[in-house]
């Protein structure tokens, strides 16, 4: 954990040096030198997907592969109650710092798109990962409810299937560490064989819920650019930690 702390504290000093310009120049493959091979993720293949997109599709895709049941290809997403931004602006903020501070870290990082103007479905999404051959793939999103007051942050896994229980560790590695990070409620890692990108992939995966747009307080958390730093230092904690825990190194939180 000590090794996991120093880390994230260079990183996050070297990430909040950059300017906004900057962020987005960072070079994601770099080579692997041997000063990258000392840091805590060089080596490994990490995929980052922001949820939804600018328009969603309706059109049917099969929820898994060889199933007859099928959902739309891509959902709208939610939008905050408050600050009136769609989900999918705010999935793709917090994705792009993740991008950038991985890369920090040694990661190679690869995304599903870089901007809202795409029409990339969940299969889609999930084959690309996979043939890929991402070590790890966190699926960026917000959550909504009816109810304004549900708040916290949660994470999705596939039930059963390819990588079920790599995925449900990672899963318990980035709640843990996201929600220490931000102080943001703990609510559980879920297993679900409902959602199609979970479904699809052959890789560790998990489906983030960064919080409630639909909760006041916590939708003008979630599009805070402070906030989300906060919500990409966990992420990269909990990756560093699954790894340690998948090798031997480390453990994970039930």
């Amino acid at each position: 954990m000590k090794r996991i702390l120093l880390w994230t504290l260079i990183a996050c000093i070297a990430f909040c040096a950059l300017s906004e310009a900057d962020r987005g120049s960072v070079v994601v493959e770099e080579e692997n030198t041997k000063e990258n091979k000392a840091l805590p993720l060089a080596g490994y293949k990490i995929g980052i997907d922001p949820g939804h997109q600018a328009k969603g599709n309706s059109q049917r895709e099969p929820i898994a592969p060889g199933s007859r049941e099928t959902k739309a290809k891509v959902a709208t997403g939610t939008k905050g109650v408050s600050t009136g931004i769609p989900e999918h602006v705010t999935d793709l903020q917090i994705s792009l710092k993740l991008r950038d501070l991985l890369a920090l870290l040694g990661a190679e990082v690869l995304m599903t798109r870089e901007t809202a103007d795409v029409d990339i479905s969940n299969v889609e999404r999930a084959v690309m990962m996979n043939e890929w051959g991402a070590d790890a793939v966190l699926r960026i999103h917000c959550d909504g409810s009816t109810d304004h007051t549900h708040h916290g942050i949660a994470m999705y896994v596939r039930k059963t299937g390819t990588k079920a229980e790599e995925s449900a560790l990672l899963g318990r590695c980035l709640l843990s560490a996201m929600t220490e990070r931000t102080g943001a409620a703990k609510k559980s890692v879920y297993k679900r064989d409902t959602y199609t990108g979970l479904n699809w992939s052959e890789v560790p995966c998990v489906l983030a819920e960064c919080g409630y747009m639909s909760n006041p307080e916590e939708d003008e958390k979630l599009n805070d650019p402070a906030y989300q730093d906060l919500l990409v230092l966990g992420m990269a904690e909990g990756l560093i930690a699954y790894f340690e825990a998948l090798n031997g190194a480390g453990t994970a939180e039930e």
